[in-house]
């Protein structure tokens, strides 16, 4: 509980802090994209200021020994770049720059009710549902292919 408690808490303070740097406005976002014309550096600014805290905050986690909420740390393991992974760069980017949203700014935004942000969601969403669909039926003919 007290995991869920925290994570509901580090939510909120991470939406919180979208909306106040203006990244749960599109036009803020493709304002950024719009480097041929009136280009807004603010994402910029925003984005630096979290590679900042991310660079300190992992500094500061790594010389724990274990962290506070679990019994051991979930580091990632993948180092190789693949298909898959620049391939979800470039649908992450491409629906980025149609949209004006990516998913924190999006869930953070559907509070406003706005359609094409709900819209969004709920075709991320979907997007999510699919892909997971597709690689558990990449799974179950891979294991057919090796039992055939």
């Amino acid at each position: 509980m007290r995991s869920l408690i925290s994570g509901l808490i580090s939510g909120l303070i991470f939406g919180a802090g979208l909306a106040l740097a203006g990244m749960t406005d599109p036009a803020v976002v493709l304002g950024f994209l719009d480097v041929a014309g009136a280009w807004n550096p603010a994402l910029a600014f925003v984005m630096g200021g979290a590679v900042i805290v991310t660079f300190a905050g992992y500094r500061l986690v790594r010389r724990r020994g274990r962290p506070v909420l679990a019994a051991s740390f979930s580091w990632p393991t993948a180092t190789q770049i693949d298909r898959r992974l620049i391939g979800g760069a470039a649908l992450f980017g491409i629906g980025w720059g149609l949209a004006g949203y990516c998913p924190g700014p999006a869930v953070a935004s559907l509070g406003s009710g706005a359609p094409g942000v709900v819209a969004f969601v709920v075709a991320m969403l979907f997007g999510m549902v699919l892909m997971r669909m597709i690689a558990r039926g990449r799974q179950v003919g891979a294991r057919i292919a090796r039992s055939g």
